[in-house]
């Protein structure tokens, strides 16, 4: 049994993408299908779907270039289970100087960094994508 689901969410992603697969199963959670739907969104994940009805099971499509490389170059978890990181709107990190995406846990939902930003609103800094 894992502990923080999350990061073992990424840690899947991540190795799916360094191994060019096309795609990821893991267990479902409205979380991670609204985290995955954000870096859909976003342009890191060719698409997101569930499977089954118990237990559900979250698809990620990954997303490649023409080249077959990878969309994703990096993620990394930043707010972990023994070491929340909660930051105010005009304290949010930006990734790779604005071409990567800071994922923030709000009162509002999951969203970027920029979304945060413009909404001014704060919260727990998810992870980081580039």
């Amino acid at each position: 049994m894992y502990t923080d689901p999350i990061s073992d969410m990424l840690t899947r992603i991540r190795n799916a993408s360094l191994a060019r697969k096309a795609e990821v199963a893991l267990p479902y959670s409205k979380f991670k299908h609204n985290l995955a739907d954000l870096l859909s969104k976003e342009g890191f994940l060719a698409g997101v779907k569930t499977e089954g009805t118990q237990p559900k099971t979250l698809l990620i499509q990954m997303k490649y270039s023409e080249m077959g490389e990878a969309v994703i170059s990096g993620i990394k978890r930043v707010s972990k289970p023994g070491q929340r990181i909660y930051l105010a709107a005009d304290k949010l990190p930006r990734t790779n100087s604005g071409f990567g995406l800071t994922v923030i846990s709000t009162s509002r939902g999951l969203l970027t960094d920029k979304e945060a930003r413009k909404a001014r609103v704060g919260g727990e800094v998810v992870c980081q994508v580039w």
